[in-house]
Parts: structure tokens; sequence; C-alpha cells
């Protein structure tokens, strides 16, 4: 029987999961009104490029790995298994960021007096959800975020509009006069690229291009439409929390979570279980995101011949043909941090979203290899690109150099605030993480010999 492909719908559904993030994209609207202005500026300057980049390399190399495949074909083998290796570390250090915050939303939400005990142990066991449903499989990945896609993308809309009815009942809680939508040159450098962490993930699904229905043709067209419908949310939802909250007391870390508190009020009597309903949803979502992104970063290794680097990583699950122990490994090391992050208190819990920024960083570092990979592989290989990005040799160059610039900037910009505890992990742990990417292919190297 014809294996079943993944369709453009669920490849659209898939990719907005993966870059819709409820949870961080209420941050910028911090410094109110003219944040809206810098989300429309990264997406014309980065989002789109960045977009129509990943468009013509699905298109033009639909093979299993995305960006790990392309960088492989750019720059050879040695740089590719730093970008898969770096992917991976990635997701492995996100996912308790993730679930710490669900156990934090669902105890002011449902339980305020829920023990520590019971809160660190729900986001324990979220990881290992995730670790579950990652090795079994794709389509059930696609199934949990298709479903999660739609909410993301309702729980938006259901934003902006309540902002709009906030807005007719009790006034607007900032200026919206045609000046406040002007940014500072301080504030754009220093929130764009915040807002580019929230952009990224186009690539997640070309790590499993053998799956998807007609690649070539369907790639293009799933990025034109999701990147439509993201950039467009982002900007209604952020107009909906600034519409109920000053600028000044949106909460970097909560905001999400205390300007749907606002909003719901909007309802009356009602606004307490509107609001609980919502939260229930945004709460699945956060469960869901990591499903993708745990699938794109465990492909991106699978994909980089592990079976000759490492064999506990490129294990795979004798049911559902899997790589099962990259997936425990993950849950292994999220564990590990959420439980310290739970037993850290006052100061000391800045070493867990110290650890965090570290992944943060380690997140960013793929891209830098993107862009190069990308205009390499234009110049001097000749496969046929059912898609280009518009524009030639100019576009190709344009689009390219700006990705990069935002990149580049988003490093930057972890390493401009902190003490020396939070320098010293991001060097660190950057510098160990590429020694042992490092070990992992020189083993690798090693055992071809054999």
């Amino acid at each position: 029987m014809k294996k079943k492909k993944v369709s453009l719908m669920k490849m659209v559904l898939f990719t907005v999961c993966g870059i819709l993030v409820l949870d961080t994209f209420v941050a910028p609207a911090a410094i109110g009104v003219s944040s809206i202005t810098i989300w429309i500026i990264t997406a014309v300057l980065f989002f789109i490029p960045y977009g129509l980049i990943n468009a013509e390399l699905g298109a033009a190399y639909p093979e299993d790995g995305g960006i790990f495949a392309w960088v492989k074909r750019a720059f050879g083998d040695l740089n590719a298994t730093l970008v898969g290796w770096f992917y991976w570390v990635n997701v492995a250090f996100w996912m308790p960021a993730v679930f710490v915050a669900f156990s934090w939303w669902f105890t002011l939400a449902y339980a305020p007096s829920l023990p520590v005990f019971w809160s660190a142990a729900i986001a324990v066991a979220l990881c290992w959800l995730v670790v579950y449903v990652g090795i079994r499989g794709i389509h059930v990945s696609v199934l949990v975020t298709s479903i999660a896609a739609v909410l993301k993308v309702g729980v938006l809309i259901i934003f902006g509009v309540l902002g709009i009815i906030y807005g007719i009942q009790n006034g607007l809680a900032n200026d919206f006069s045609i000046g406040s939508f002007v940014p500072s040159f301080s504030d754009t450098l220093v929130f764009a690229p915040a807002i580019v962490y929230n952009l990224l993930g186009f690539e997640l699904i070309s790590s499993v291009s053998s799956e998807l229905d007609e690649p070539g043709k369907n790639i293009p067209k799933m990025t034109i439409m999701a990147g439509v419908m993201i950039a467009a949310l982002y900007v209604f939802g952020t107009f909906g929390v600034l519409a109920a909250t000053p600028a000044e007391n949106v909460d970097p870390l909560d905001g999400f979570f205390y300007a749907l508190e606002e909003l719901t009020t909007v309802f009356g009597g009602f606004g307490p279980v509107a609001f609980k309903i919502i939260i229930a949803l945004s709460l699945f979502t956060l469960i869901s995101n990591m499903v993708s992104w745990t699938l794109g970063g465990v492909e991106v290794l699978a994909a980089a011949d592990l079976e000759k680097k490492s064999p506990l990583l490129a294990h795979k699950n004798k049911k559902y043909g899997t790589s099962d122990y990259s997936y425990i490994l993950m849950g292994v090391i999220a564990t590990f941090l959420i439980v310290l992050n739970f037993l850290l208190s006052g100061d000391a819990n800045n070493v867990f979203w110290t650890i965090l920024s570290f992944s943060f960083v380690v997140f960013l570092l793929p891209y830098l290899w993107l862009f190069p990979a990308y205009v390499k592989l234009r110049l001097t290989d000749d496969t046929t690109r059912p898609y280009t990005v518009p524009g030639g040799k100019a576009g190709m160059f344009i689009s390219a150099i700006l990705g990069e610039i935002f990149i580049a900037a988003s490093v930057y910009f972890l390493f401009t605030e902190g003490d020396l505890l939070y320098y010293l992990t991001l060097i660190i742990g950057t510098l160990l993480t590429t020694v042992y990417g490092l070990f992992i292919y020189f083993q690798g190297k090693k055992r071809e010999l054999e």
C-alpha cells in the first residue's frame, strides 16, 4: 500500500504551529505601539527573505535533514554535523523553559495553592509526553501540531478581536496616534532581534521532506500561505495586547497570561470562565510547539549519518523506526533542568534562565550557515529549482545578506546584558557544545576508517 504523504494543508499547519509562539510574542509590546512597526519592519526585511530562501532550498532539495542537508551540500560534512548538533542541543535546552512556563500558567489559572513538587511533576511529565509523541513518528506529530496550529490562529485572532472590543468599551490602554508608531533607533536594534526568535522555523518541515506530498511544488506554496498568516497574526495579536495593557505594565515573561486576563474582562461575569477556557487551549499549544521542534531537531540530527558517528543517538525504535534514544536523551536533559529550576530559589533561579539564554545562542548559530549555504548552492550547484527567490542574483544576495545581518545581530544582543556568570555560561557553554559536536564528527570519521 502506498504510504500516505503529508498534504499541503498539513504542511502549512505544521509550520504555523512551529513558528507561532504564544508565550514569547508579547515581550516586544513592552516598548509600546511602536513594537507593531518593528514587527512589520522585521517581517519585511527578515521574515520574507528568510521564508523565500527556505522555499527555494526546500523545493530544490527535497531530502530529509532540511538545514543539515543544505549545509552539507554547500560546505561539507563537518559544518553540517555542527549545524545538526546545535539544532538538537537547542531544543533539548529550550524544552524545560516551555514547560516551566506551562506549570506557572497552569498554577496561576487553576491551582494557585498547588505545591511546588506537583508543578515540577507536571513539567517533567509533559517532557516525556513529547518524547513519547516523537517516538511514535511523524504522522502523530503532524496531527498534534495541526490541531494546535488551528488553536494558535484562533487564540491570536481572539486577542485582536477582544482588543477592539476592549478599546470600544474602556478606551485603548495606549496611545495609538500616528506618532506612536514611530520606533526609536535603539528600540529597533534591541527588539528586532527579539522578534527574530519568534519568526524562525520555516526549515522545520524540510527536515522530513521524504514524507511530504510533492515538496518541489508545495513547499513554496506553504511558505507563502504560512508566512502571510503568521506575520498578520503576530501584528494583530500585539495590537490586542496593547489595546488592553499599558506598555509599561507588559510583563516580558508572563505578558500573554496577564494580557489575556485583562482582555477577557469584556465578557463581564463570564470573563473568568472565558479566560480559563482560552488558557487551557493555549497550554495545549505549548505542548504542540515542542512536538514540532523536537521532531525537527531529532530528524536533522538523524540525517547526519549518526550510525557512523554516535551509536547512542543513532539508535532506532524497533516498532516505529524513529531515533528513540535521541528523543529520550532530550527528555533526560530537560528533566534535569526542570528539577534544577524548582530546587533553586531567589537569585539562584537565575542560573536556570542563564542556561536557557545559552540555548538561544545555540538556537541561532545554525542560521549563520544557512544564508551563505544558500548563496553558494545557487552559484555552484546546477540542480533544477522549481522555485527561486525573485530578483535574480540581486534578489539572492539581498535576501541572504539581510538574513545574515538579522541573525548575527540577534546573537550579539544576547551578549549585551548580564552578569559575569551569564557571560561565562554563554561563552563556555557554546564552546563546549562546539567541541562535543567536533568530537562526534571525528569519532564518526574514525569509525569509517576502522
